[in-house]
C-alpha cells in the first residue's frame, strides 16, 4: 500500500499530526499496535490522574477546549476531548498494526514499512514519502535493575499498571520515584489506607499547579531566571524548608531544569502535607532486596508487600526504525535539542519527543505538517 504520509502511533502525538495534515488536505494514515487510540491514557494511567498544566497548554492543534472546561482537566475529560478530536478531524487509525521495521529505500525515495496485523497474523507492507514517528518517549515502562528484585516475595509493577490503591489497604507499599506520578500514586495509596513509603533519590522542586501556570504565563514576558526566583520564593513561603523531610531543593530553578534536563518539578496534590505529618515515609535509594525485605542506602531495612516503580519510560523506536542515525541517538531520543529536534532526513520526522507535554506535541505536529506541505509544493 502506497501512502503520502505514514504515522506510527495513535497517541495524542499521532492524532495531532494527522489532524494538522488533514487540515492541509495531505493524505495520511496512522498505524497503531493497540486496539484503540491513546492507549497509554486509556489503559496505562491511574484513575485519579489530572492534567498538571492549565488547559491552554494542553490543547491539540485547531481545536480548543469547549467553554466551561475546568482549568485543570481530569483524565475522563481529556479522553472525551480526544474522542471529539478524532471525530471532528475524521481520523481513522489502523489498529492492531505492530510495526516490525521501517527503512528508507533510496532507489524509489520512499519509506518501506513492514507491519504485522495482529488480528490476522499477516504482514503488511506500506510505502510512504514521509514517515512520522509518533510513538513518543513513553512507549515502554522502565524498571531499574536492583540487586535481588527477582527474589521479592510480594508484588511489584511499573506505575503504568497501577490503577488505584483499593487492593493495597493496610499493606506496606513502597513507591520508587518521586516525580509527579510517584508522588500522586503515593497519595492515592495513603488515601486508600495503605502504609506508604516513597523513595526520594535526588533533590526536587515542589510547587502547586497554580504556580506552574503562573510561571508559564510569566515566561512569555520575563527571563527564566526571574520566573524561577519567583517560583522558588513562593514554594518556600508555602512549603517551608523540606530538606529535613528528605526533600531538599535543587540549586537550579525549576523552569531552568525543565528546559535543560527535561526534569519537571513536583506538582503537589497533597502528598507533601502527608509527608510532613508522618503519614507517608520518605526513604533513600534502595541498595538491595532480599525476599520481602528492602535495604536502603542509610543502612535501614523494611519489609514491604508491594513495590510500585514510578521510574519513567523509555523510547522503543530503535527496535523497528532503521537508518535513523541523523534523528535519534542510542537511547531512541532526538539528537537535536529543542526546538529543532523534530526534523530528520529523507522525510523522517518525530513528534512527542521533546519532554514538553501536550504543548510540545501540538507545536511539533504543526511544524511537521507545514514542513511536509512546503516539501510537496516544491516538487
Amino acid at each position: 500500500m502506497e501512502e503520502v504520509v505514514i504515522i506510527v502511533g495513535a497517541g495524542p502525538s499521532g492524532l495531532a499530526t494527522s489532524a494538522c495534515l488533514n487540515v492541509l488536505s495531505i493524505p495520511n494514515i496512522i498505524l497503531e499496535r493497540e486496539d484503540c487510540f491513546a492507549s497509554l491514557w486509556k489503559k496505562r494511567s491511574y484513575d485519579r490522574l489530572k492534567l498538571h498544566l492549565g488547559k491552554q497548554f494542553c490543547q491539540l492543534p485547531h481545536m480548543p477546549y469547549p467553554p466551561g472546561t475546568p482549568t485543570f482537566i481530569p483524565k475522563a475529560g481529556f479522553l472525551q476531548y480526544l474522542e471529539d478530536y478524532v471525530s471532528h478531524f475524521q481520523i481513522n487509525p489502523r489498529y492492531h498494526r505492530f510495526v516490525e521495521s521501517a527503512s528508507y529505500d533510496k532507489v524509489v525515495g520512499k519509506w518501506h514499512i513492514v507491519a504485522k496485523n495482529t488480528l490476522s497474523d499477516e504482514l503488511e507492507v506500506y510505502l510512504g514519502k514521509f514517515l512520522v514517528v509518533a510513538t513518543g518517549e513513553n512507549s515502554e515502562g522502565l524498571i531499574p535493575k536492583i540487586p535481588g528484585l527477582d527474589s521479592f516475595g510480594g508484588e511489584f509493577m511499573h506505575c503504568s499498571d497501577y490503577k488505584n490503591g483499593k487492593r493495597f489497604t493496610n499493606k506496606e507499599v513502597l513507591v520508587v520515584g518521586c516525580g509527579n506520578s510517584g508522588m500522586e500514586i503515593a497519595y492515592d495509596l495513603w488515601d486508600h489506607g495503605a502504609i506508604t513509603s516513597i523513595v526520594v533519590r535526588n533533590p526536587v522542586h515542589v510547587v502547586t499547579k497554580e504556580m506552574v501556570l503562573l510561571g508559564m504565563l510569566l515566561l512569555k514576558y520575563i527571563p527564566c531566571k526571574v520566573v524561577d526566583y519567583v517560583t522558588v520564593s513562593l514554594s518556600k513561603l508555602i512549603y517551608g524548608d523540606l530538606s529535613s523531610y528528605g526533600l531538599p531543593r535543587p540549586s537550579e530553578g525549576p523552569f531552568y531544569l525543565k528546559d535543560v534536563t527535561r526534569s519537571s518539578p513536583v506538582i503537589d496534590v497533597g502528598t507533601i502535607g502527608k509527608i510532613k505529618e508522618g503519614e507517608i515515609q520518605v526513604v533513600p535509594t534502595i541498595t538491595k532486596i532480599e525476599g520481602d525485605n528492602v535495604y536502603f542506602s542509610n543502612g535501614k531495612m523494611n519489609r514491604f508487600d508491594a513495590i510500585i516503580f514510578a521510574t519513567g519510560y523509555k523510547s522503543t523506536v530503535l527496535k523497528w526504525l532503521k537508518e535513523s542515525e541523523d534523528l535519534f541517538n542510542e537511547d531512541g531520543m532526538p539528537k537535536k535539542s529543542f526546538p529543532n529536534h523534530w526534523n530528520g532526513e529523507n522525510g523522517l520526522y518525530c513528534v512527542g519527543f521533546a519532554s514538553r507535554g501536550l504543548f510540545g506535541i501540538a507545536r511539533d505536529a504543526e511544524h511537521i505538517a507545514n514542513h511536509i506541505r512546503g516539501v510537496m509544493s516544491r516538487k
